[in-house]
């Protein structure tokens, strides 16, 4: 049996692997238990790790620091790529608000943070850990820990404080969102609709009605009217056509636009009239409208065509088709001219299938190559990230420059290039499971890492002052033996602690700890 015993207890590159695959498999299993309709999912692998710290497993500090930091670096960075396309325009559609709401949240931690140690003599590392912990922000742990190290300052307190505060962040949140469901919110304030969504697609139709419209280009209505729409279908005399911006608008034309829910009273006044019927639903069959054209998705797949503008293709007058909606990480995105295209973008094109064909060809509908994850980019990005993050940024009034860190520099990066990537044709599509995949691995492995075996280590206090007392002994009387035979006037009640440290955690850990 000693091979079992080396591979779960002697610290390898093999054992650190299997603990922390088990511990993370454990976690995710449990996660996914529903209790009274609440389950904890990946939380659920810090209490998981917890549990492997309490019945005495232990891995290698160097593969722990490994683990938690490159987990931390590829969860941040992935959620910068997939919050980056709509970051900025973000700030235009109630993102201030919710920003300096959420950066009120932050201030008011900090301050009470701050107060309590100056009121409780906590230090402040640990302070720290319990304010990351009670928010359940791991990464923010991972950046406070570079920072006290920076700082000189020791960071286990941290992850310690965050070990003990972070089970009840987490259950204390669910049980104060129930309470609050309880007393103060209504059926109907949590019965969503999507229409509500002013700036979700909306299609319609409308009667050309409007005398001062008659016998002008789509091209002269377009500069007339500030909304932006997208005509899908031209109805006239019983025909239905593509319009281009060419096409002449007649009296009673009949016009299928795509716009959103906001703007279309501008556009009834703008036309006419809007008929009643719904083209918002689910279950319509657009390839049923009309027998001469055809609606069909179609994904960019060719890496050329990433980082144009829709418009610059100039598909609508070379084959005579329409594109009137763009699927966007799973948000629907009006096809404007001016929209920036992306590897990914599924297209809805309408059109005769001969030409919808054609169009095919040119943005590429190769879902299968899309499959396969742009790895090298990632990996570009990620070095990116932690050169930013490792630039001393010097602060007047504060001796030590700051740093972005593996928190800050990654995601800040992945944002970038989330954003103005496609600009300069850089590729960085990766499909949506590959990068819920890789951020479920990364923080499946990040929160807690190191504070997990901290936690119940370290939980008693007693038996670690008298370890920390012994520490300072082992320091004086140097002639002991990795801390297990001290020196001839130790007390037996601490050589009893001392065993049964080396006992309780197995014997590497039980010696470092000594040590």
């Amino acid at each position: 049996m000693e091979w079992l015993n080396s591979l779960f207890f002697e610290h390898t590159p093999l054992q650190a692997v299997v603990i922390l695959s088990i511990i993370i498999a454990v976690g995710l299993g449990l996660g996914k238990i529903h209790l009274f309709g609440i389950s904890l999912g990946v939380t659920f692998v810090f209490f998981a790790g917890i549990l492997a710290g309490h019945l005495g497993f232990s891995i290698d500090s160097n593969m722990l620091n490994y683990a938690e930091s490159f987990g931390l670096v590829l969860f941040v960075y992935e959620l910068g790529l997939q919050v980056g396309p709509g970051f900025f325009s973000s700030f235009r559609k109630g993102g201030v608000q919710l920003n300096m709401l959420g950066m009120g949240v932050i201030l008011t931690g900090t301050v009470m943070t701050v107060l309590f140690s100056k009121l409780g003599d906590i230090p402040m590392s640990d302070m720290v850990g319990i304010l990351c912990g009670a928010t359940t922000n791991t990464p923010a742990l991972g950046a406070a820990q570079q920072t006290l190290k920076q700082m000189g300052e020791p960071a286990s307190g941290a992850a310690l404080s965050c070990a003990v505060t972070y089970p009840l962040g987490v259950v204390g949140v669910i049980l104060a969102m129930l309470l609050v469901r309880k007393l103060f919110v209504r059926p109907s304030d949590i019965d969503i609709h999507e229409h509500e969504d002013t700036n979700q697609t909306f299609i319609a139709t409308f009667k050309v009605h409007n005398p001062a419209i008659f016998n002008k280009s789509i091209k002269e209505v377009a500069l007339l009217s500030y909304p932006k729409f997208v005509i899908s279908r031209l109805w006239r005399e019983g025909t239905v056509s593509i319009p281009t911006s060419e096409k002449i608008l007649k009296e009673n034309d009949r016009l299928l636009v795509i716009t959103t829910e906001k703007d279309a009273p501008s556009l009834t006044i703008l036309f006419g009239e809007q008929e009643s019927q719904d083209w918002n639903k689910e279950d319509i069959d657009w390839n049923a409208i009309d027998s001469q054209l055809i609606s069909k998705h179609i994904v960019i797949s060719r890496p050329e065509i990433n980082g144009k503008k829709l418009g610059s293709l100039r598909l609508r007058n070379s084959y005579g088709i329409n594109i009137s909606r763009v699927m966007r990480s799973g948000v629907q995105l009006l096809a404007t001219p001016g929209l920036i295209l992306q590897l990914g973008d599924r297209l809805t094109v309408v059109g005769e299938a001969k030409a919808i064909e054609n169009v095919e060809k040119v943005l590429g509908n190769a879902v299968k190559t899309l499959k396969d994850p742009n790895l090298a980019a990632i990996f570009i990005g990620i070095v990116l990230g932690l050169i930013l993050g490792s630039i001393p940024i010097a602060i007047p009034g504060i001796s030590t420059p700051v740093k972005l860190g593996l928190a800050g520099g990654p995601i800040v990066v992945g944002i970038l290039i989330g954003c103005f990537g496609p600009r300069f044709h850089l590729i960085t599509y990766t499909t949506r499971s590959a990068n819920l995949m890789l951020r479920g691995i990364s923080l499946s492995g990040l929160p807690g890492t190191r504070c997990r075996c901290t936690f119940l280590r370290d939980s008693d206090a007693p038996r670690r002052s008298h370890l920390d007392s012994y520490r300072l002994r082992h320091h004086l009387y140097p002639g002991s033996h990795h801390g297990i035979s001290g020196p001839p006037h130790d007390p037996p009640r601490l050589r009893k602690h001392l065993w049964y440290a080396v006992w309780k955690h197995g014997k590497p850990y039980g010696i470092e700890l000594c040590q």
